[in-house]
């Protein structure tokens, strides 16, 4: 089991894929795909396993199978349809990202029919070795992995910089679900893993601890987020890092996660909560 940090604009400790025998999990964005295959090497991977399809994830994954075209792809039922046709992928995230669209995340390419494998939660893979469990709340398709007492939570065990102890959620639009995020720890809680792996970044053993500070940060940010206006909610975000973290992490989180799009995918799920009252 090996990490490859793919450097996102040139930055350590921000977007990491890991190597587990001959399957890579989260390859990074097609914008780190050099790295990506330096940090490979000679291994050539018979897999890919997608905790989502958000671009920092999974945005390599057409550019992998056209340099590897037996190459398979492991995803969730609901993500399925943007990998092979990303352009409604692609158009949400260029309501966020705008020009930086491409210096952000490079070209998405689609992933042929055939390479996909469709996941729904519940299955085992390579004759045991992966356990897969649904895990949405950061995101619909979002699955999480469990390999050997290793879970590979992607984004909804949150974000903890290595070398730090804070967690943070990553709540970006367009589909954040608080209770159904809760539901996700509690189910990952469930497999008692002797560790964490968050795409960003590294690895976490205080399982519990960290768990439980995400869940009670995560109500937080979303009070905050309720009863704020985006430059409160950003300032109060970026105060609270600082007091836990360097300036030189606090810039990787902030890069990982970035402020306005935390308030962003909050504010949404709480006008998605109001029109629903609203209508029933």
């Amino acid at each position: 089991m090996r990490l490859i940090d793919v450097r996102h604009l040139g930055r350590p400790q921000v977007i990491g894929a890991w190597l587990v025998g001959d399957v890579v999990i989260d390859p990074g964005p097609t914008s780190c795909v050099e790295t990506l295959l330096e940090g490979l090497g000679s291994e050539r991977p018979r897999a890919l396993l997608l905790t989502h399809i958000h671009l920092d994830h999974a945005g390599a994954s057409g550019s992998l199978v056209q340099r590897w075209p037996e190459l398979e792809v492991y995803v969730h039922e609901r993500g399925v349809r943007h990998m092979i046709s990303p352009d409604r992928l692609l158009d949400s995230a260029r309501q966020l990202y705008g020009e930086d669209m491409d210096r952000l995340w490079g070209e998405m390419v689609p992933v042929p029919e055939q390479n996909i494998h469709v996941l729904r939660g519940g299955e085992t893979l390579f004759g045991g070795e992966f356990e897969v469990a649904y895990t949405p709340g950061h995101a619909s398709h979002h699955v999480s992995f469990l390999y050997d007492g290793t879970a590979f939570v992607g984004d909804v065990g949150g974000v903890r910089i290595a070398g730090s102890h804070l967690t943070i959620p990553p709540s970006p639009p367009p589909d954040i679900d608080v209770e159904k995020w809760h539901a996700s720890i509690e189910r990952i809680t469930a497999w008692k893993p002797r560790r964490l792996v968050m795409t960003h970044f590294g690895v976490g053993e205080d399982v519990d601890a960290q768990l439980a500070e995400l869940s009670e940060r995560l109500d937080d940010w979303a009070a905050r987020a309720r009863d704020q206006d985006l430059d409160a909610f950003v300032a109060s975000v970026r105060d609270e890092v600082a007091q836990h973290v360097d300036a030189e992490t606090a810039v990787a989180y902030e890069q990982a996660a970035p402020p306005e799009q935390l308030y962003a995918g909050l504010e949404r799920y709480w006008r998605k909560r109001a029109e629903a009252l609203r209508t029933s």
